[in-house]
């Protein structure tokens, strides 16, 4: 029978691992939640149901959902306890193993919540409802707030490329999107409700308009003809989804910021092939060549992935050779970990684990070194920069249209609001 009294108050906690696109569907849940009657749960307050948005792109992403599951149902034990994501639509059996969890949710299901709570019957912990992900075809765009500044827009979900290290296509499910005129409402709510940044999320994200006929340069287009003070970032696409029309619209237009983040995940193309990536090293140079040519002050990230199988140590000096020669302006590194049901498990040499974690402590000094040049390098510049509502003793912070963090005494009028300056050390 329904047992009503875990809704008595209609509380609901949060807790989101993982990407950006997992906190655009934590904000969707709770704006669905919101609408039959739920509430945040504050700090001292004791939650009616917990729901935790997992991550699985690593095997530490997955010992991270199940700490912090452990740590949710300690905290609130009375709690209906929800564990959806990544991590649920791949190991759903696993998760409903530990104790405490009441109903665990795939990528389908997540999107109806609402039907699972407003159904809810309190029966012996580990219910799961996981539809395989082949058959997920729905999709709808989703904008999340991380604080009154920065909206994360969910305009892309699932990936067609299967890289051989990857599980994401697996529990994301195929690329898919819905239109832009859909996808441009989504954009001006969140406008309206006075979002001055808006990131554009996916897990392919320059794979938009794959599932109705149209491209990402042209949602790119649509969403800057929209008014209002606002600008947008992307937050990463592949370097060979990059066209050179992306760049130079980019360079031109009136409300994108002068900043990417490019996949490379490894500098040589002998482990490129072992990923099944869909481009070489050549390419993906004149990428980053194109953006500084038409954009010399542009921020430029680049994700890299290091100790994968295959990876000797000499193709690792050819990569960090190659990383090295491109102004780039930060690295983000990871330290691959086997995934089962990848192919990337076939392949040897095996690197030692300890033998990663040094080279991704080589990595994470050259992607210092990077940043700190980079920084220097806009010293003296103007730029317009967005201030946040973070403080952090008597300073408040923001970034630049190209991504420079820069901080001043705080003010609270001065929070969402953006202000021309002057970079200084």
């Amino acid at each position: 029978m329904t047992d009503s009294t875990i809704f008595e108050n209609k509380k609901i906690a949060f807790q989101t691992l993982g990407c950006k696109l997992n906190f655009a569907e934590t904000s969707a849940l709770g704006r669905q939640l919101k609408e039959i009657g739920f509430e945040k749960c504050k700090a001292n307050e004791e939650a009616d149901v917990v729901i935790i948005n997992t991550c699985s792109v690593t095997d530490t992403a997955d010992k991270k959902g199940r700490q912090m599951i452990h740590r949710m149902v300690k905290k609130y034990p009375k709690a209906y306890v929800v564990v959806t994501g990544c991590y649920a639509q791949l190991k759903p059996e696993e998760i409903a193993n530990i104790e405490g969890v009441d109903l665990v949710l795939g990528a389908n299901e997540k999107v109806v919540l609402t039907d699972f709570l407003n159904n809810i019957e309190k029966k012996q912990h580990g219910e799961y409802h996981v539809v395989r992900i082949a058959q997920i075809r729905n999709f709808r765009p989703e904008c999340s707030a991380d604080d009154r500044t920065r909206h994360f827009l969910k305009v892309q979900d699932g990936c067609d490329y299967y890289c051989t290290y990857c599980t994401i296509p697996f529990a994301r499910g195929r690329s898919r999107n819905a239109s832009i005129a859909k996808t441009i409402k989504v954009a001006e709510k969140a406008i309206a409700d006075g979002a001055k940044e808006i990131v554009l999320t996916g897990v392919n994200t320059g794979d938009f308009g794959r599932s109705t006929g149209e491209t990402f340069f042209e949602l790119i287009q649509a969403l800057d003809k929209l008014e209002g003070e606002v600008r947008y970032r992307i937050s990463s696409i592949e370097p060979n989804l990059l066209t050179d029309e992306i760049i130079d619209f980019v360079a031109s237009s009136r409300h994108f910021a002068p900043h990417f983040h490019i996949p490379l995940q490894s500098g040589s193309d002998e482990l490129l092939k072992l990923m099944h990536r869909r481009y070489d090293t050549a390419l993906f140079a004149t990428k980053i060549a194109r953006i500084k040519e038409v954009m010399p002050n542009a921020f430029i990230g680049v994700d890299v992935m290091v100790g994968v199988r295959g990876e000797t140590l000499e193709l690792f000096e050819e990569c960090k050779v190659f990383i090295e020669s491109l102004p780039i302006s930060q690295l983000h590194v990871f330290t691959y970990s086997e995934r089962a049901g990848t192919k990337a498990l076939g392949i040897e040499p095996i690197v030692p684990m300890n033998e990663r974690r040094r080279r991704n402590e080589i990595l994470q000094q050259v992607s210092d070194a990077k940043l700190k040049a980079f920084y220097d390098s806009q010293i003296g510049k103007e730029a317009i920069v967005l201030w946040e509502d973070s403080k952090k003793g008597d300073c408040m912070h923001g970034f630049t249209e190209n991504y420079v963090k820069v901080e001043t005494k705080y003010d609270k009028n001065k929070v969402n609001t953006f202000e021309k300056l002057k970079i200084e050390i």
